[in-house]
């Protein structure tokens, strides 16, 4: 995992989080790659992407995004405890979709749908959920409008297992990106990681 920490200081409970981001096992259309943590939000940070393939051999991508699991033993106030998960999500959809009024609201509830189905516990949560529809002209006419969806969300878990959220929010990933759910008692094959 890419993580990053002030020099000189170190955290027991960071290091437990990575080890429980470590141990999560993700669908097989799930390619993570760890990246760069972003520096000065917080003391410690992780961040990983992640690209939604249909299967092995694909390189279309049916959705993608970006998971950041902040730490911060002051506890911001904003925050309310001391670590954020901030994530984004984004997959095109279908064209017809582009004037539904609902879009948004449905957006947000694959999130809180994928947070509460896995029981994980959380707070503060916030984001929004943006439509972006791309009509061409001129030259360009012949292309069919594209819709994207984008879900940029946060929040602040409270238990004790890490994994759960990135499990979560990769659930919202398949979701978005058009994947069935997987059936109870499946248990996916781990995914690749870079």
């Amino acid at each position: 995992m890419a993580s990053r920490s002030l020099p000189g200081i170190s955290s027991p409970d960071f290091a437990r989080a990575l080890a429980q981001l470590r141990a999560v096992t993700l669908r097989p259309e799930i390619r993570l790659t760890e990246v760069p943590a972003p520096q000065r939000i917080a003391p410690y940070a992780v961040a990983l992407t992640a690209d939604v393939v249909q299967g092995a051999g694909d390189e279309d991508d049916l959705a993608s995004g970006r998971f950041v699991l902040l730490h911060d033993p002051s506890a911001p106030e904003p925050w309310d405890g001391q670590w954020r998960a901030v994530t984004f999500a984004r997959a095109e959809l279908e064209p017809e979709l582009a004037g539904d009024p609902m879009l948004g609201a449905v957006g947000w509830s694959w999130l809180v749908d994928a947070l509460d189905g896995l029981g994980v516990s959380y707070t503060a949560e916030g984001g929004t959920v943006t439509r972006v529809v791309s009509e061409s002209f001129g030259v360009l006419e012949d292309r069919e409008p594209s819709v994207e969806m984008e879900v940029r969300a946060s929040w602040t878990p409270t238990g004790t297992d890490m994994g759960e959220h990135l499990q979560a929010w990769s659930e919202l990933l398949c979701t978005i990106a058009g994947l069935p759910p997987m059936p109870e008692g499946v248990i996916a094959l781990p995914g690749q990681r870079r």
